[in-house]
């Protein structure tokens, strides 16, 4: 096949992953402010297409990273290994999607990309060191400071806006948390912004490599413009068409957070973000954003962690690099076998594709298909309402069980006096016989 029309295939898939992208992640920024009333849903939607395509021109420090540090110098790659990783990462993407798992996009093309590079090359075409300063710390480190940002923040509104019952009663001024409201169009902006920033630039640094590799572009340390206009028309476009998807499924999980708390959680992502992607580490925007709902909610007064559900996110986490690696890997054995390969990998990547879409299309929208990393996040937290909720359910249940067993031994009583009535009767009777006897016997002897 000709290096032209690989180039330009895995060009068109690139761009079709960072649409994907946009639309799986729509819900990281608009996720709070649609379940708090700040935003409906579709002004929400608008402005993350808007933001997201903002973003993808303020920087390309990650994007470069990607093209420059992902490979080994001197490991000679070529398009279809590019072309390899990228179908995996979509076919992970998409089908995680779909099934309503905990998935990274970011994580899906990191992986897909490895586990291409190590089925063609080996171990020496990956930049172990590049991967850790790049990704795998930042993955560890980007979510937990978000999180912290987002409690210290949470609390700090919490004490800012603090009245007391009696103060409230007395002025009839409120706390005035509502107003956390209007700041959270500007947060859920500024995280839009961000996430536009840091995974539009993901594509521009796959396009790059590709390029590098078919010797088009001399070499990673720039992105053309063409590629930045693209990436982020792809990723607005993905926001604004997907995005409806997932936010039906919202209002369940999230409806506990307050705007105070959505405030302090959008602030703390988008500024971890753009500061992450200036530094060209390549975050996860769905973690961070995890990251900080959960901080959020623990700073909540009264808040409790559900460390079961916690574990159940961070081992998602951690699964989803290795999992998009091995389907990398598979599609990079079938693109191996030359032409006949290559054309089977775009056939089943298509056939997946359309399939996921039209299945979509027909079944019913719910939490049982569909569900946002980030509302799951927010199920971490049990908020002082879910809690006395809970506290009433556990005092009926417990007054129940005990109407149950005292009925249950009212019944057992009057069984127990049923048996031994009769007993008692005949017990009775025997004196009355004997004493009848009796007085037989001395009317007798009187005559």
């Amino acid at each position: 096949m000709e290096p032209i029309l690989i180039v330009s295939l895995v060009v068109a898939i690139a761009l079709f992953f960072d649409f994907t992208n946009g639309f799986h992640d729509t819900a990281n920024a608009m996720a709070t402010p649609i379940a708090t009333g700040a935003l409906k849903p579709r002004t929400a939607v608008i402005i993350a297409a808007v933001m997201n395509l903002a973003g993808a021109f303020l920087s390309t420090a990650v994007a470069k990273a990607i093209s420059v540090s992902l490979i080994n110098e001197g490991v000679s790659i070529g398009p279809e290994m590019v072309l390899a990783g990228l179908t995996g990462a979509i076919l992970w993407n998409l089908t995680t999607w779909f099934l309503g798992l905990p998935s990274s996009s970011s994580h899906a093309l990191f992986g897909g990309l490895i586990g291409a590079a190590l089925t063609f090359a080996g171990a020496a075409a990956v930049n172990t060191d590049a991967i850790f300063e790049k990704v795998i710390i930042p993955a560890l480190a980007a979510p937990l400071i978000a999180g912290i940002a987002a409690f210290a923040t949470t609390r700090i509104a919490y004490l800012v806006t603090a009245r007391t019952q009696v103060s409230r009663a007395k002025t009839g001024i409120g706390t005035g948390r509502d107003t956390f409201k209007i700041g959270q169009i500007f947060s859920s902006s500024l995280l839009a912004l961000s996430h536009g920033t840091n995974d539009a630039q993901k594509t521009m640094g796959v396009i790059t490599l590709v390029l590098v590799a078919a010797g088009i572009q001399s070499n990673g340390d720039h992105v053309e413009l063409w590629v930045v206009v693209a990436s982020a028309l792809a990723i607005a476009l993905g926001t604004y068409a997907g995005g409806w998807r997932i936010i039906k499924t919202m209002g369940s999980g999230l409806a506990e957070i307050k705007p105070a708390q959505g405030f302090a959680a959008e602030v703390a992502s988008g500024v971890t973000i753009l500061a992450s992607s200036n530094l060209g580490f390549a975050l996860s925007t769905t973690q961070v954003a995890s990251g900080a709902i959960m901080g959020s909610g623990m700073g909540r007064r009264g808040g409790q962690v559900r460390w079961s559900k916690a574990g159940q996110i961070v081992i998602a986490w951690f699964l989803t690099l290795p999992a998009a690696g091995i389907v990398g890997a598979l599609s990079a054995l079938l693109v191996m076998q030359g032409p006949a390969g290559l054309v089977i990998d775009l056939i089943i990547t298509l056939a997946v594709v359309v399939t996921i879409f039209q299945v979509s299309r027909r079944n019913k929208i719910g939490a049982h298909n569909v569900i946002s990393e980030v509302e799951g996040a927010s199920e971490v937290i049990r908020t002082p309402r879910q809690i006395r909720q809970a506290q009433r359910e556990e005092r009926t249940a417990s007054k129940e069980a005990a109407k149950a067993s005292a009925k249950a031994a009212s019944k057992a009583t009057i069984a127990t006096k049923a048996t031994k009535a009769p007993a008692k009767k005949s017990s009775k009777s025997a004196p009355a016989k004997s004493s009848a006897k009796g007085s037989t016997k001395s009317s007798k002897g009187k005559k």
